[in-house]
Formats: C-alpha cells, sequence, structure tokens
C-alpha cells in the first residue's frame, strides 16, 4: 500500500515489522503474550529486559547515595528534580522529531547516551571524587536523554506489532519494566551492602549493550510521519490540538498528571521510609522497591491479557482508587512485612492505572500524530513526577515522612473520587 498525504500535508506511512506473523486469533496463555509472534518486538522484549534491570539497579543505587551522603529527604527530591527539568523543556519538541526521523535510530543514539553517562558515574564513585552536586549533573543529562527516548520508545511499539497487537505490547511493555523492577532492586540491595553503588551503575551501563544489539538486529520499514519543510510550531500545534478537542484524551491525561504530581511522590521517599521509618537499611529498600514491583508486573499482565475486553474504562477507575489508597496505608505503616504488602496492592493499581491510560490513549490517536500525543503523555508521566517528589520532599523534611507520602496520597485520592462522579465516560471506555 502506498503512503498517502492528507489534507495537512501529514504523510503516513503503512505500519511496519509484521512480516511472518500469523493472523489467526490468539488464546488463553498466548493471547497474554501475542506480541512476541512479531521478530522485532521478541529483539525489544528481551533487549529491555536486560537494560531495564541494569536501570533499576542504577535507580536504587543513585538514591541510596544521595541519602547516604546528605542524610536529607529534601535533597532526593532535588535530585529527581534535577531529571524532571529536560523532560519539561524538551519533550514536546522531542515529539515533533520522533514524527520525522526512523525512530529506531534515535532510540540506538538515546540508549548509547545513557550507556555512556551510567559509566562516567560509575567512574566518579570508584574514584571516590562523587558529591551531591555531581549528581545532580548526571540526573539533569539523563533527563535530557529520557526526554527523547520515552516518546520514542512509545510511538515505534506500532512499528513492531502493528495495530492488532498494539495493547497487548503496551502491557508487555509495562510487564517488563516491572520484571525488572522485581529484579533490579533486589540485585542492587545485595550489590550495595557487599561492594557498593559503584557496581551497580557500572553494570547497569554494560545493560544498555543488550537493547543497543537488539536494535540493530531488527527489520523494519520506518513511519516518517511528517512532511520535511513543514513548520516544528505548525506540527507541534497540530498535536496539541488534537488533545484539545478531545475530551476523553484530556481526561485521562489529567489522571496521569495527579497520579504522578501527588500519589507516586511516596516512592522519592523510599530510602527515608527504609533507613528511618522501617528500619531496615539498604537490603530493605531493594525488598519494597521489588514489592512494588511485583504487584505493577501483576497488573501489567492483566492488561496484556485482556484481549477483546470491553470494560478497560472501569478498570482504569479501579486502578485510579486502589493507588492513593495503598499509598495513604503505606505512610501509615510500621512493621516491614505489612509494608511490603501494601505496596504490592499500590504496584498493581498503578500499573493498572497508568498501562490503561496509555492503551485507551494510543487506541484513540492516529499514526500521523502518534509521536507528538505520546510526547504529552511522556511529558506528563515523567516530568511532572519530580515536581511531587520535590513536593513530597519538602513536606518530608518539615513535617516527617510519613506526612510526605500521607499528603500525596490524600489529593490523588480526592481527585479519584471527583472523577468517578463528574467523569463517567471515562468508566464506558472500551
Amino acid at each position: 500500500m502506498a503512503d498517502r498525504t492528507d489534507d495537512i500535508g501529514i504523510v503516513v506511512a503503512p505500519a511496519a515489522g509484521r512480516v511472518g506473523a500469523e493472523r489467526v486469533s490468539p488464546r488463553g496463555l498466548a493471547l497474554t503474550f501475542s506480541a512476541l509472534r512479531h521478530r522485532n518486538y521478541r529483539l525489544f522484549f528481551f533487549g529491555q529486559l536486560v537494560s531495564l534491570i541494569g536501570t533499576w539497579m542504577q535507580n536504587v543505587a543513585q538514591a541510596w547515595l544521595v541519602y547516604d551522603l546528605t542524610g536529607s529527604p529534601f535533597y532526593l527530591g532535588i535530585v529527581s528534580f534535577a531529571g524532571a527539568i529536560p523532560v519539561l523543556f524538551l519533550t514536546l519538541w522531542a515529539g515533533v522529531i520522533v514524527d520525522r526521523v526512523p525512530k529506531r535510530n534515535l532510540l540506538m543514539l538515546t540508549q548509547t547516551g545513557a550507556l555512556l553517562l551510567a559509566f562516567f558515574l560509575s567512574a566518579d564513585v570508584f574514584l571516590g571524587w562523587v558529591q551531591p552536586w555531581h549528581i545532580v549533573i548526571f540526573a539533569f543529562l539523563l533527563g535530557a536523554v529520557n526526554a527523547f527516548d520515552a516518546p520514542t520508545r512509545q510511538s515505534f511499539v506500532v512499528e513492531m506489532v502493528g495495530r492488532e497487537d498494539l495493547t497487548n505490547a503496551i502491557g508487555l511493555n509495562s510487564a517488563i519494566f516491572q520484571m525488572a523492577r522485581i529484579i533490579g532492586p533486589s540485585i542492587a540491595g545485595i550489590t550495595l551492602a557487599a561492594v557498593g553503588p559503584a557496581w551497580c551503575f557500572f553494570l547497569n551501563g554494560i545493560s544498555f549493550i543488550a537493547v543497543i544489539i537488539a536494535l540493530g538486529l531488527m527489520q523494519v520499514r520506518p513511519t516518517i510521519a511528517i512532511k520535511k519543510g513543514a513548520s516544528s510550531f505548525a506540527q507541534l500545534r497540530q498535536g496539541l490540538e488534537f488533545i484539545r478537542r478531545n475530551q476523553t484524551v484530556r481526561t485521562l491525561l489529567g489522571m496521569v498528571a495527579v497520579a504522578n504530581v501527588f500519589a507516586f511522590g511516596y516512592s522519592a521517599l523510599m530510602p527515608a521510609f527504609a533507613q528511618d521509618i522501617l528500619h531496615a537499611g539498604p537490603t530493605g529498600l531493594g525488598l519494597l522497591s521489588a514489592s512494588v514491583g511485583m504487584g505493577a508486573l501483576m497488573g501489567a499482565l492483566i492488561v496484556a491479557s485482556l484481549g477483546a475486553f470491553q470494560h478497560k474504562g472501569r478498570l482504569l477507575t479501579m486502578g485510579n482508587l486502589v493507588f492513593p489508597a495503598m499509598v495513604l496505608l503505606f505512610a501509615a505503616s510500621r512493621f516491614f512485612p505489612l509494608s511490603m504488602l501494601i505496596l504490592v496492592g499500590a504496584g498493581l493499581g498503578f500499573m493498572i492505572q497508568n498501562a490503561m491510560t496509555n492503551t485507551l490513549i494510543q487506541l484513540a490517536v492516529p499514526d500521523d500524530l502518534r509521536g507528538r500525543v505520546m510526547s504529552v503523555y511522556m511529558l506528563v508521566f515523567q516530568g511532572f513526577f519530580p515536581i511531587g517528589s520535590l513536593m513530597a520532599g519538602t513536606i518530608a523534611q518539615n513535617f516527617g515522612v510519613p506526612a510526605g507520602a500521607s499528603f500525596g496520597g490524600s489529593v490523588a485520592m480526592l481527585a479519584g473520587l471527583i472523577w468517578l462522579w463528574r467523569a463517567p465516560y471515562i468508566r464506558r471506555l472500551k
């Protein structure tokens, strides 16, 4: 099928990456993993799993190192906020670039940049030079890489699996993220206790090689949505105008924004909870993070197995209420095993909420606007979270660590109840 150009000058190329995929409808367990029929997605799946394990090792080790150097929950918020600044300013324009260039090539560049930053941070710690402000700078630079990487990865999925397996692939992407969240922090806790954070950063750098190789082995026909020569401002405006006109997409983005500004702020305080509230040390921090990952993995597999499930909006609404409820319970808990169990529930609610939001937005977005609309989604998803982390850290510094988590959970719960009342059309989404 030839490319077509619509009346606003956007070139829409056919979906790619589906050669050899079976057309029969999968059932049972095969339905949960149906996107793995596609060779390109299989390469991406296993490469990303290795890379994300390393990323979670670095996330845990970096937070622990910051808290070990400063003893300040506020500084944890500063580091998270530093990573958000580039996301806030670059992500929207990154969406325009994503629709202009081959996505696989852009991903190889971003993954290489993240690899180099991990090695540099590792060397900084190995040599004994590291200072808290160094970590802030590394977080800022990695944020700049992620501003381009995240919307590219989200938009690349349809090129690997086509629209017929898009929902399943989104669920499986979330599943590998959460499998890594279980494995990575557990390894990080052991590695931190045994040899220190520098090795966590070094192993993260090594892990990026897996996804770079996987991308190099793919055979894809790139989808270039934007005609060269068109104004970047006009192209960005097209994406923003689509969101402005679409009530459902606006509401879904609002749900993500509230969750990441308020409810998810508790995660930035996890080192403080592990050390000062639950007295569990670095190994306990790894177990708490792994508990969140376990619940989120359950949620991701639920989403991946939905198939023709016709009540996606109801499932989203449930996740939108369960997540902040679990955050409030976690803030109140002082018993480590109970806190782990609560965090399984928090991970489940968070993943159902965000995976369903991602799925419903992607199903509503035309292919020719996907990069730009998903850049807004990633701006809200990634860029707003550190704002909440900074807020949670400030409240924790002045009123105690539990207060930093419970405030955000309360606001998110109130917002969820308001949407339950005022946005019934969300519950009807299929």
